[in-house]
């Protein structure tokens, strides 16, 4: 459940002394996921990426700590505390809002960057977007409006499906989410329905109950939870032969039919600049959350095909990706 030690991405698994990396003065980062390895390595190559616009590489003038959960939250605030015994420079923290609440808990002084799929002011996190204060900033992927516009994407691609809507309802925004969803349902004229929920153990019976329309279709809406039960979601849809639409690319890689939503390879990039900027001297508190610069539509064509849909030339045309 644990990947120990230093990780070079550039070398696989390549293992970084301890003892050789305290005779080097160089700054070490740590890396905190809910996710696994594998699920994230994109992002933590994104991630270098933005260090590198700064002048920072991995062993070459900054050292690296990695720690993924696999899925498992409990493990979340051991982890962090792991991290921070480490005494790295900075902390980043990425799958949700959990991971965040742990590195937050754990630590008052080291500097944390973030991706966080939830409004960080409504959920705690910050006390601003603009001036975060304190030792956190970073990445927010939460866009009220989202929800509503994956609702037309799947009303573009078959208007007569019967749709509805997977909410985490303890999640701090959902309200405002289902308020635009409400709204673009009205304005197209098609009735939504909204099913809860807030545990893995909620999923079958949740999908159970929608898979039962003989035009049923599914909309995930955005969560940091929800995002990190992606091969879940995607089995069960594809057993219940549900159309679904998701806020993240990874779904549509890993079988689900579309998704529309910011791009995480960006976000992380995103952050990797901003710890480049505090590893020189800025703080934290200062650099406002920011919001994500791109937005991404994936389409996987195998499973529209294996669900019998037809994708309108329309959708295809404005799809950043394709998969085939």
């Amino acid at each position: 459940m644990k990947r120990r030690g230093l990780l070079s991405l550039l070398c696989g698994a390549s293992l970084w002394s301890l003892a050789a990396r305290a005779q080097q003065a160089m700054p070490v980062v740590g890396f905190l996921h809910k996710g696994a390895f594998a699920a994230t390595r994109p992002h933590v190559r994104a991630f270098w990426a933005g260090m590198e616009q700064g002048g920072f590489a991995e062993l070459r003038n900054v050292g690296a700590e990695y720690r993924w959960a696999d899925g498992h939250d409990e493990l979340l605030p051991s982890l962090a505390m792991e991290l921070v015994r480490q005494d790295v420079a900075v902390i980043i923290v990425g799958g949700g809002d959990n991971a965040v609440t742990a590195a937050k808990r754990a630590t008052e002084t080291i500097a944390t960057v973030f991706v966080s799929g939830s409004d960080p002011v409504r959920s705690g996190i910050v006390a601003s977007l603009s001036h975060p204060g304190g030792n956190i900033t970073g990445v927010t992927l939460a866009s009220t409006e989202l929800l509503a516009k994956r609702l037309e994407i799947l009303h573009e691609l078959a208007p007569e499906l019967d749709v509805t809507a997977l909410v985490n309802p303890r999640n701090p925004n959902i309200g405002v989410q289902l308020q635009y969803l409400t709204e673009a349902a009205k304005r197209i004229g098609i009735p939504v329905q909204i099913v809860n929920a807030v545990g893995e153990t909620d999923f079958g019976p949740a999908l159970e109950q929608v898979g039962q329309g003989q035009h049923a279709a599914l909309l995930v809406a955005n969560d940091g939870f929800l995002n990190g039960q992606r091969d879940r979601l995607v089995a069960l849809t594809a057993r219940l032969a549900i159309p679904a639409a998701f806020g993240i690319r990874d779904f549509v890689e890993a079988g689900g039919l579309v998704s529309y939503g910011p791009s995480l390879v960006e976000a992380y990039r995103q952050v990797g600049t901003y710890v480049g900027r505090i590893l020189k001297g800025e703080k934290p508190g200062d650099l406002p959350v920011q919001h994500p610069v791109e937005f991404e539509l994936a389409i996987n064509l195998k499973t529209a095909n294996l669900l019998g849909l037809k994708i309108p030339p329309s959708l295809l045309a404005a799809a950043d990706e394709v998969i085939e």
